[in-house]
């Protein structure tokens, strides 16, 4: 017989793990002396202590250990059950090497500038919106192309909205469109809750499962900057973009463009 000092040394864990295992059913010691209460382990117990820790290594809880090391389940559960932490630790594997794409990234564009950057590019899922909206056509989609067209789309939106009596559910959304002749499709949006709206086209903005976003703050003629290091992100970081940016105003100040924050999503694909 071994003490739980002894055992837990063979065993390569703790004695306090011991005691736990044994508080939930999974190793009962051999004898628990009923005077002192000290807990004796048998050799042989050694066995399903290495299967239990074999088990634990793989990933699987204690409650999955403790029905495998039992045979309360079948070969084709236990299949089953191998088959999706196999499945789980690719995925992991494949989350760890985008890590690692990303911070080589982060190594490089700090070596080149030789300073942390401060505009942190984040990739998120962004949620399906329903939207009003209005367009219009832009000769390119150049900033000063693209201006003259948008402002104007936002302030007649904004009218018919005040004039319906309905308000906004969220933040402004600009998106854009190819169209014939290297012209640009420009969509001025707002989410609402309205189901119909006399005035306004409703849509649905479609979901972005993966989007490359930045926020940028200052008036958007300026915008260049911010849109050049997500381009840079998605490239150094092997995703590629699948259409324009969407641009959501986070914050509107019609006195100062300085304070204007906007957010740019581009949908990317690996």
């Amino acid at each position: 017989m071994f003490t739980i000092g002894d055992f837990a040394a063979f065993g390569q864990v703790s004695a306090r793990m011991l005691r736990h295992y044994d508080a939930i059913g999974l190793l009962r010691p051999a004898v628990v002396d009923p005077a002192t209460g000290y807990r004796y382990y048998s050799a042989d117990q050694l066995r399903r202590l290495n299967r239990v820790i074999a088990l634990k290594d793989l990933g699987f809880t204690l409650q999955q250990v403790q029905e495998i090391v039992e045979a309360k389940l079948s070969a084709e559960e236990l299949r089953g059950m191998l088959r999706l932490r196999q499945a789980q630790l690719e995925a992991d594997l494949e989350r760890s090497a985008a890590r690692l794409v990303s911070v080589e990234a982060r190594l490089r564009l700090i070596e080149k500038e030789g300073h942390m950057p401060t505009d942190d590019v984040v990739l998120k899922r962004i949620a399906p919106t329903k939207v009003a909206e209005l367009s219009a056509i832009s000769p390119s989609y150049d900033g000063e192309d693209i201006g003259p067209v948008i402002q104007p789309l936002f302030g007649q939106l904004f009218e018919r909205l005040g004039a319906a009596g309905v308000m906004p559910a969220g933040s402004p959304v600009a998106y854009y469109e190819d169209a014939p002749d290297d012209q640009i499709v420009v969509h001025a949006a707002v989410p609402v809750e309205a189901t119909e709206l006399a005035d306004l086209e409703l849509k649905e903005l479609p979901e972005l499962p993966q989007a490359a976003t930045i926020v940028h703050q200052g008036d958007m003629m300026d915008a260049a900057r911010s849109m050049q290091i997500l381009a840079r992100w998605i490239d150094d970081n092997g995703y590629r973009s699948q259409a324009y940016a969407r641009e959501v105003t986070l914050q509107f100040d019609p006195e100062n463009p300085a304070n204007w924050v906007h957010e740019f999503q581009i949908p990317v694909t690996r």
